[in-house]
């Protein structure tokens, strides 16, 4: 059976950064899973609605992928993606990689993965592959997917030619670390200033503190918004807290991130901007019991209590983030 060896097969709470943990391990670099979100600036939000969606979508991170082309160029990493609409050239990019002993990143469609026990398509997932046999291929997915896995090779295939939002072409990935590495301590300021920008000047009302805002107000008709609340409202609140998020709609992974840091910088700013994500990841889980709550009940004062928290994690955020931006010029 072709495998990578020495794997360190920790699946943690997010899947992009429970892959980019385990492709730099393999190169020699450990950084905890708040480190590499925070450093590829991982950190956003988006209320997303239309017409072919069965019920919005509230996000917390930026698009699938942004996150590892920021790390990689942080890091001056050597990032290498394949797509292709064969699916057999894609097969033998991947065991052409595991053969000479690199771990690939994937990214597909979660719906078709038969260890995952909720079906919900999403196109944005990402696992790492370190061996297959004439059957299986074994994968490390997020803690709560069970780490370390295997899965049939019809599954997987039927998972990377997936089409649909947020979809890659068969796409894999590995990253190669240069011979002299820089310490990546000193990509935090600019990892954290360049979230701070993107979440305070919003190309679209959709996006960052104004997404915020606005799904504050649009949260509060989400009884009317589905013919199934009971449904509908309790998902949207499981997937602001367990689909890969770490809680509190990543919340509590960019908390944990400016925590870390505060022990590497010495600077009021960033303390500041901690203080309020401890608040605002509190505040997040909070606004996601509510929402349970509301679809569970059909009672519409928990979607206006939630939709009022909204408000106020809007105001808190863009304070975080204005503190946050200062470290550029600090």
């Amino acid at each position: 059976m072709p495998t990578v060896t020495d794997i360190d097969a920790r699946g943690t709470q997010h899947c992009e950064t429970t892959t980019l943990g385990l492709l730099l391990r393999h190169q020699g670099l450990d950084l905890s899973e708040p480190m590499l979100f925070g450093l590829g600036s991982g950190l956003s939000f988006i209320y997303w609605d239309s017409k072919n969606m069965n019920f919005p979508f509230l996000g917390g991170r930026i698009k699938p992928f942004d996150l590892t082309r920021n790390l990689a160029g942080r890091l001056r990493l050597q990032l290498r993606v394949q797509e292709t609409t064969s699916p057999r050239k894609a097969w033998d990019n991947v065991t052409a990689s595991i053969d000479a002993g690199h771990p690939v990143g994937l990214q597909l469609d979660s719906y078709h993965l038969d260890y995952f026990g909720s079906k919900v398509h999403f196109g944005g997932h990402v696992v790492a592959l370190y061996g297959y046999d004439d059957r299986s291929a074994y994968l490390v997915d997020t803690e709560q997917q069970g780490g370390a896995v295997s899965i049939s090779l019809s599954s997987l295939a039927r998972a990377r030619a997936a089409r649909g939002p947020m979809t890659a072409k068969h796409r894999s990935f590995t990253l190669i670390a240069p011979a002299t590495m820089h310490a990546p301590h000193g990509q935090i300021i600019p990892a954290i200033t360049a979230c701070a920008d993107a979440f305070l000047d919003p190309p679209i009302a959709n996006l960052g503190h104004r997404g915020i805002e606005k799904a504050g107000g649009l949260v509060r008709t989400w009884l009317q918004r589905t013919e199934n609340p009971q449904r509908d409202l309790p998902q949207a609140a499981l997937l602001m807290e367990r689909a890969g998020t770490g809680g509190a709609l990543f919340r509590n992974l960019y908390r944990d991130f400016l925590a870390e840091c505060t022990g590497l910088l010495d600077s009021s700013h960033l303390r500041t901007g901690h203080r309020l994500y401890v608040e605002a990841a509190l505040l997040w889980t909070e606004a996601a019991a509510l929402i349970k709550e509301a679809g569970e009940g059909r009672e519409a004062r928990h979607l206006a209590q939630a939709g009022s928290l909204m408000g106020d994690l809007a105001r808190i955020e863009r304070e975080a983030m204005h503190a946050l931006r200062r470290l550029e010029s600090a």
